[in-house]
């Protein structure tokens, strides 16, 4: 029996000389409140940096994944550019040949794994109502499927056909934006518009679809791919295309079919290369993805630095506390304190104080994350995982440098630490 309740009196003891301890802590804390925050800048800093850059980077990773990164449902897009990040690359895309309307019919026609297969073009012009004109509104050209796997809900009206697709039909949707500064006060389902020279019949008004990166996705008018081909298409222009795969599962299958397809109809050789781009929304945040750890290294090193200042200036005042309590200590060791319980105390202590910077770290960046969020689209909120590591961080800061200040206290002597002037 005495092996038994041995351990649980150990377990006991040592609950107790923990909460003892936290609460020397805190009442020391409470005593120098000034010299405590002061103390605690560092650690403050540094937490509220890495929350703060957590709490954005996991913002601003929901906000790719369903804004740029959304190229539609099972979608992905073949373009002549693709996704450019240099000014090389730049050049080299543009010595591809253009991806033609008649790349998309063939598309269209022969792949097997694509449910859809959406093709567009776009340029900018004015829009006129009359006497009234709105101003760098995005014209675009494309064809009926372009609803279908983008998404693209019509609140008035119609989308388009095939049959307008076939005739070359004059007519167009446009965006919530255009309705609003052309047609305030009017259904503008069934009246005209002009672009250019152009006439052009409202069929549709689209539902508004907000702001991607501040760039509003209302601003545009949307003819039939073959209207706009016969207007305003340019010798230099290429058709961007939109497959839409089967199912999520033959994503894998669409991508190697529409690859293997144009450089089939392109006459590419075995060793060269793609002269065109497949995009992938996988492509989109893997790019993304590599951005962002550029930016948590940075955040990383300001935080390391922060911590090993905010970690110093906690040695040191708890070197000067040692100082300053030296009789107290005597006095805990004439009465029967170990060394370990003075180590423990001064422990607890500096984790303690660097745990309420990381707490108060933890609050200021909660304040940062909801001046973005009102400030900005960004669906900003703090990860619950960036509070733990935080705290974490601070308090395993707290323990490091108060190992030495707490061990220079368990080696007083009682009896020169009793005649200390306190």
């Amino acid at each position: 029996m005495a092996k038994n309740t041995k351990p649980k009196l150990d377990f006991r003891q040592t609950l107790i000389t923990l909460r003892e301890a936290t609460w020397l802590a805190l009442d020391t804390l409470r005593t120098h409140k000034l010299r405590t925050f002061l103390t605690l800048l560092g650690v403050i800093l540094a937490v509220t940096t890495l929350v703060s850059v957590m709490s954005v980077l996991n913002g601003l990773n929901l906000y790719v994944a369903t804004k740029l990164a959304n190229l539609g449902s099972n979608a992905f897009m073949v373009d002549k550019y693709g996704i450019i990040t240099s000014y090389e690359a730049y050049l080299k895309a543009q010595k591809r040949p253009n991806l033609t309307i008649a790349d998309y019919y063939a598309m269209k026609e022969d792949l097997r794994y694509a449910r859809n297969v959406a093709g567009y073009e776009a340029t900018v012009a004015d829009m006129h109502n009359g006497r009234q004109i709105d101003e760098d509104v995005n014209l675009l050209g494309a064809t009926p499927e372009l609803t279908q796997v983008e998404n693209f809900d019509i609140a008035v009206g119609r989308e388009f056909t095939e049959e307008d697709e076939m005739h070359r039909a004059p007519i167009c949707i446009i965006g919530h934006d255009v309705a609003t500064r052309l047609f305030p006060s009017t259904d503008p389902v069934g009246r005209e518009i002009r672009a250019g020279e152009e006439q052009y019949q409202i069929v549709g008004v689209a539902k508004p679809r907000g702001t991607v990166l501040g760039q509003s996705q209302d601003n545009f008018v949307m003819l039939p791919l073959s209207t706009y081909v016969e207007a305003w298409a340019q010798p230099q222009d290429t058709v961007t295309m939109f497959v839409q795969a089967i199912s999520t599962d033959a994503i894998p299958a669409a991508v190697d079919e529409t690859r293997v397809f144009l450089r089939a109809r392109h006459h590419r050789r075995y060793e060269d290369p793609d002269d065109f781009e497949i995009v992938e929304s996988s492509s989109i945040t893997d790019l993304w993805k590599k951005l962002t750890t550029n930016i948590f290294g940075i955040a990383v090193w300001l935080t390391s630095v922060f911590l090993v200042v905010g970690g110093i200036v906690i040695m040191n005042i708890m070197l000067a506390s040692v100082t300053e309590r030296t009789r107290e200590i005597g006095v805990r060791k004439s009465l029967g304190a170990r060394r370990k319980d003075i180590v423990m105390q001064f422990l607890m202590e500096s984790s303690t104080l660097a745990a309420a910077g990381g707490a108060l770290g933890v609050l200021f960046a909660e304040g940062v994350t909801m001046l973005v969020r009102a400030t900005t689209p960004m669906p900003m909120s703090v990860p619950f995982y960036s509070v733990v590591i935080a705290l974490l961080l601070s308090s395993a800061v707290g323990l490091f440098f108060g190992i030495y200040p707490a061990v220079r206290a368990s080696r007083l002597d009682p009896i020169e630490a009793l005649r200390a002037e306190t």
